[in-house]
């Protein structure tokens, strides 16, 4: 009879242990730097008046954060420490990179040009970015460098590079990769979900649904599905100088390694793949306007280092 008490009492506590909850939460220190690492491959398959045009692309880049206040929120000085783009094309392969000494290269020097630009994020314990400051100002003085670039095509530069590199680009981007941690305790196998909207070239939706399957004596280990919609109802936006809009939705698969102690993310990696269309507005490079199928697969991995 002992033996069988004994064993109930073990199986409680089994129970209790296992349905312990947890809070994964950023602890940073003021004065810190912490980084980010991230290599992204796309592939884009498109067919356009019958003609495949596959891009095959490759984006490097390093961030630093360091942290100068930290209370309710932590307030962040962020730069890219290092930016790199690989691209095959159809018509041949293009490379720039911010170490590239090669000074007849715009891009390479616009990759340069970026790196060691402060600009400041606001970012929640939970890893939500409440604001992006200064990007624009960094873009607009980093064109404005060039002295030997007509003002027409710095005004196109700043376009394209605010698309990827903007206030809303970057927050759209951070909140992919940092914005993975619950708003209240968890146990083992718990559920949340995080509702982000993505912006740049492409407006869209995305709904994450995180699970915590698993904690280490060092790591929190978090897997998420999403799904990701374009809206539908955004306007079209300058793209390649031409009015432009996408029709497109997917799946997003994410396994991510958050470290206990500090609660900045160790490690991650997003598989993503969508599909739909893409809307050319009537304008006089494409009289009539044009829409084509469109999808993209990507993998993404980040490290802190």
């Amino acid at each position: 009879m002992k033996k069988i008490l004994f064993a109930g009492v073990l199986a409680i506590i089994s129970v209790a242990a296992h349905a312990q909850k947890v809070k994964p939460a950023l602890k940073l220190i003021k004065g810190n730097t912490y980084y980010l690492s991230t290599s992204a491959h796309s592939i884009v398959k498109q067919t356009i008046n019958g003609q495949v045009n596959n891009i095959d692309m490759t984006i490097d880049g390093k961030m630093s954060f360091k942290v100068l206040n930290a209370d309710s929120l932590y307030y962040m000085e962020v730069n890219y420490t290092k930016v790199g783009m690989k691209m095959q094309l159809p018509n041949g392969n293009v490379a720039f990179d911010s170490d590239s000494k090669d000074t007849t290269n715009i891009m390479a020097r616009i990759m340069s040009a970026l790196t060691n630009k402060p600009f400041s994020a606001t970012i929640t314990k939970s890893g939500r970015i409440k604001s992006i400051a200064n990007a624009e100002t960094m873009i607009t003085s980093m064109i404005d460098g060039f002295k030997e670039v007509p003002a027409a095509q710095k005004e196109q530069l700043k376009t394209q590079l605010s698309q990827s590199f903007g206030s809303g680009a970057l927050k759209s981007n951070l909140e992919m990769a940092m914005s993975v941690l619950p708003e209240t305790a968890v146990a083992k196998n718990d559920k949340w979900t995080i509702k982000n909207n993505m912006e740049g070239a492409m407006s869209a939706k995305i709904v994450s649904v995180y699970q915590l399957v698993d904690i280490t004596q060092q790591s929190y280990v978090i897997h998420g599905n999403a799904t990701l919609e374009t809206d539908n109802t955004a306007d079209y936006k300058t793209i390649s100088n031409m009015p432009m809009k996408y029709n497109m939705k997917g799946t997003m698969v994410a396994d991510v390694i958050v470290d206990k102690a500090t609660g900045w993310i160790s490690s991650s990696k997003l598989k993503q793949s969508i599909e739909g269309t893409v809307e050319i507005k009537d304008n006089p490079k494409v009289p009539g306007g044009l829409t084509f199928p469109m999808s993209v697969t990507s993998e993404t991995s980040s490290v802190d280092h």
